[in-house]
């Protein structure tokens, strides 16, 4: 399900990663978003970045590897805005697709013909391009200088990362809206402590 409501938050337009992090969407209402729920949105998503051409046609597995990584992008994020030791699971999970991509056909072997070479199915290799370029990205991210600006949205329950601008702590206006509207709200049904 595509959301054309919610813009890309700071630094996604830089950052394919953390556009990948901010693919999965909780809104309120308990309502979810999965922009790569599907194969054909996870297609979609692809080609809107330029990762993979139009006429990619994603199965579930690749999908599921897609979704994967980005569980574990966001599994550093948030180890990185909360100051806390990166899961080892998810720093092998980021160099293990920075390092699948084979740089050269593969020697095969064929026990009737003998040796040759080869390059994997297309849309796995299209698929491990996408995944080495996304974590690349996210090593880049979290080893610049714009990984000070990383923050995670502060309006409940949006569960995106941004690059904070100055004081700016939310993904979209329609977010920080939602926080000064709910922190009026507070003020207003607070008991008068007087």
């Amino acid at each position: 399900m595509e959301d054309p409501v919610t813009p890309p938050a700071p630094g996604e337009e830089r950052h394919p990663a953390l556009a990948l992090a901010n693919s999965a969407l909780a809104l309120p209402g308990g309502h979810f978003i999965d922009l790569l729920g599907t194969p054909q949105a996870a297609n979609r998503w692809l080609v809107q970045r330029a990762l993979a051409p139009d006429d990619i046609d994603l199965g579930e597995m690749c999908t599921a590897q897609l979704r994967s990584l980005r569980e574990q992008i966001r599994a550093l994020l948030a180890s990185r805005v909360a100051a806390l030791p990166a899961l080892p699971a998810a720093v092998a999970a980021i160099n293990d697709a920075m390092t699948r991509v084979p740089t050269a056909p593969l020697l095969q072997w064929d026990d009737r013909t003998g040796p040759y070479r080869t390059t994997p199915h297309p849309t796995t290799a299209l698929v491990d391009h996408a995944l080495a370029a996304l974590a690349a990205d996210a090593a880049d991210l979290l080893t610049s200088p714009d990984a000070d600006r990383l923050t995670a949205c502060a309006s409940t329950p949006c569960n995106r990362y941004l690059l904070r601008h100055g004081r700016r702590h939310w993904c979209s206006t329609r977010c920080g809206d939602r926080a000064r509207a709910a922190r009026a709200y507070a003020r207003r049904t607070r008991p008068d402590t007087n």
